[in-house]
């Protein structure tokens, strides 16, 4: 993608508004990147411009983004290690001259030597989630890699109590250099129909008739939505009275979504179940279930968990990352352990059982997001973080 010409280049009046360029691996359909989604769409205008580079490509979930003075430069980096790319990072800060750049996860990590290098003023570093080969932070390259970053970042921001203690035990980290800032969910796109649940377009099943568990995210394997599929399959056969009324919804695209119907479809249940593959209207997909599960391996802080919550969904989560700190056991949902499709079957067993109480779950987890994960919180702990380190910065450069 074409990096645009300088302000001054184009007779455009220099804009003095501090630039604060996001830097992911991937720019695509995820919760990491709606985040960086909603903090730009809901940050005020007169605060930050912003950018975002991607490592390799930048898909059309670029439109998801509201704001027209937003600049976006993909890289379409080879797999390994980025040394080449330094090079053309350093130009490119040097020329956007941004006063934070802020990297996501350890496959953007690398572009804060770049980002030092080209003497940008603030580098913050956001930990969202465990990495696929490391998912419970013990992989000692990992961690050495982050360690090796270390020197080179002003400030990190962790997105759970988890990660936080990962930084500070594992990393070397000091706490004061940590800020952990929840993510926040829009509680105007997500919420509950006046009328009940709604259904889905496309969806074969009807939520008068059937109550609908599901889950929305990237079929691949850290979600382990085939877990998901076994608990189904698996509380059918507690409760066979369920087949009457109980159906599976799994919404996402990746390599187990095929993995997933074919345990469905040799268990005889494929006709209780719908995969349709990725969607756009996730609030839609919300408001047409009744329970939410979410069977992740591992989790930073999840989205999908806080816009069920959002969406008045009592939450089936798996005991990982900040899972626990979301979903209050009994009260918004139930927490079970990782990888264990009985404990999950029969956790949903127990919510189809009891819909009354499921539906009560669902109103304490609006409750909980509407008092500690809106977005509007969130945005002020980002912005709040920001001007606080810039304002170091400029301090410190002043008394040099």
């Amino acid at each position: 993608m074409a990096e645009l010409l300088p302000a001054k280049r184009r007779g455009i009046p220099a804009d003095k508004r501090p630039l604060a360029v996001h830097v992911l691996y991937r720019f695509d359909t995820g919760g990491l990147e709606n985040g960086v989604v909603n903090l730009i769409n809901h940050m005020p205008t007169d605060g930050y411009r912003h950018a975002i580079v991607a490592l390799t490509t930048i898909t059309s979930f670029r439109e998801r983004v509201k704001r027209s003075d937003v600049e976006y430069v993909a890289l379409e980096k080879a797999p390994g290690h980025g040394f080449w790319l330094y090079p053309r990072l350093y130009r490119l800060f040097r020329r956007m001259k941004p006063a934070i750049v802020h990297s996501r996860n350890l496959g953007a990590l690398e572009v804060q030597v770049a980002a030092w290098m080209a003497g940008v003023p603030v580098r913050i570093h956001g930990e969202h989630g465990r990495d696929v080969g490391d998912l419970d932070g013990s992989n000692r390259t990992y961690q050495r890699v982050r360690r090796l970053y270390r020197p080179f970042i002003s400030h990190y921001v962790a997105l759970s109590r988890d990660l936080a203690g990962y930084l500070t035990s594992k990393i070397g980290v000091p706490e004061s250099n940590i800020a952990q800032i929840y993510n926040g969910v829009d509680l105007t796109r997500f919420i509950h129909h006046v009328g009940g649940v709604v259904a889905i377009d496309g969806c074969p099943f009807s939520p008068g008739d059937h109550w609908m568990v599901g889950t929305v995210g990237r079929m691949q394997t850290v979600k382990d939505q085939t877990s998901l599929a076994r608990a189904f399959i698996r509380a059918l056969e507690i409760r066979p009275s369920l087949r009457n009324n109980l159906r599976l919804v799994m919404v996402g695209e990746g390599p187990l979504r095929a993995q997933a119907l074919a345990l469905l479809e040799a268990a005889g249940v494929a006709d209780l179940a719908w995969l349709p593959g990725e969607r756009s209207d996730v609030p839609a997909v919300m408001r047409g279930l009744h329970c939410f599960v979410l069977p992740s391996l591992a989790e930073g802080i999840s989205n999908t968990i806080l816009e069920a919550m959002a969406s008045r969904l009592p939450v089936i989560a798996t005991a990982v990352g900040g899972n626990p700190e979301l979903v209050v056991h009994g009260r918004t949902g139930e927490i079970v352990p990782a990888n264990d499709s009985e404990a999950l079957a029969q956790s949903m067993v127990r919510l189809a059982s009891d819909p009354a109480r499921a539906a009560r779950m669902g109103q304490e987890g609006r409750a909980e997001c509407e008092a500690r994960f809106s977005l509007p919180a969130m945005v002020a702990a980002y912005q709040g973080l920001y001007d606080r380190q810039l304002g170091l910065a400029k301090s410190n450069q002043g008394l040099g």
